[in-house]
């Protein structure tokens, strides 16, 4: 592999990159998808798409994105949620099985796959996110493109490019590339990024920005203080200080990027909305 540049990358990103190729700890198993069955060309519906796996995120996470995205979307929808784990899942939510072979983020990529029985528009929302505003825009915005997330490291850095893959927005099928790509050498693209979306920018930089605005981080672009309880365990920590604030108006998703989750934050607005 040849020598990457280190500038795209922030601190931690580095580390975890030479962390990762130092273990080398993935299995080199390979990937087997779950037979799908075919859509209709006539069936072009509007969809809300997650991804559950593993135990990271319970069922509860599944079940309030989709109460939230129910009470801020006018549009008929279809709620999706790719999982290896159907229990416990509101009924009206339709689940696609998750392929063997793949795990962590490194599953998002299939959400690409022009198998999955998906057709029309598809707004991918991660689980870490609380909805603030009204959705609809996020389906009529740039209908042709594909947009995405301008990173949060905008924050110390404003003129950062490269993706944040918490909020996207594709047409079935228009994206394809990103899963065959990887699943012809996942393991090449595993040890060399970060993650997925470092992933993803590499191979199609052609996303359209949603505007900063209407997607911020809770942590970094509506607080004011980013300081954690000191002790805190990666992963469960939770801020020192509860804050009594609220996203700007034309913010429609707030996104938990890292620590806090949504249930580990004791902020009034966040306690209110993430129902």
């Amino acid at each position: 592999m040849g020598k990457l540049d280190k500038s795209q990358y922030t601190k931690a990103q580095w580390q975890a990159i030479r962390d990762r190729r130092r273990a080398d700890k993935k299995a080199k198993s390979e990937i087997v998808e779950p037979a799908m069955s075919a859509v209709k060309p006539s069936d072009e519906k509007n969809y809300v798409l997650c991804l559950k796996h593993g135990t990271k995120y319970d069922f509860e996470y599944v079940n309030r994105l989709y109460s939230m995205v129910k009470r801020n979307l006018t549009l008929d929808f279809e709620f999706v949620c790719i999982t290896d784990n159907t229990e416990n899942l509101h009924n009206d939510i339709k689940t696609i099985p998750l392929p063997e072979g793949i795990e962590g983020w490194w599953c998002k990529p299939y959400m690409f796959n022009d198998k999955l029985p998906l057709n029309g528009k598809i707004l991918y929302l991660d689980l870490d996110v609380v909805i603030s505003e009204n959705l609809d825009k996020f389906f009529t915005f740039r209908p042709a493109d594909w947009c995405i997330i301008r990173d949060f490291t905008r924050c110390m850095r404003p003129s950062w490019k490269k993706y944040n893959s918490s909020v996207i927005r594709f047409n079935s099928g228009q994206l394809s590339h990103l899963w065959n790509t990887f699943k012809r050498n996942q393991h090449f693209y595993q040890r060399k990024h970060f993650g997925d979306q470092d992933y993803i920018y590499e191979i199609d930089k052609s996303g359209v920005y949603w505007p900063d605005e209407w997607v911020l981080s809770w942590k970094w672009e509506i607080r004011r203080s980013r300081e954690f309880e000191p002790g805190g365990i990666r992963g469960k920590r939770k801020l020192r200080y509860t804050e009594d604030c609220t996203p700007p108006k034309d913010c429609s998703i707030c996104v938990f990027h890292g620590d806090p989750n949504p249930h580990n934050c004791d902020d009034p607005w966040v306690k209110e909305n993430w129902t």
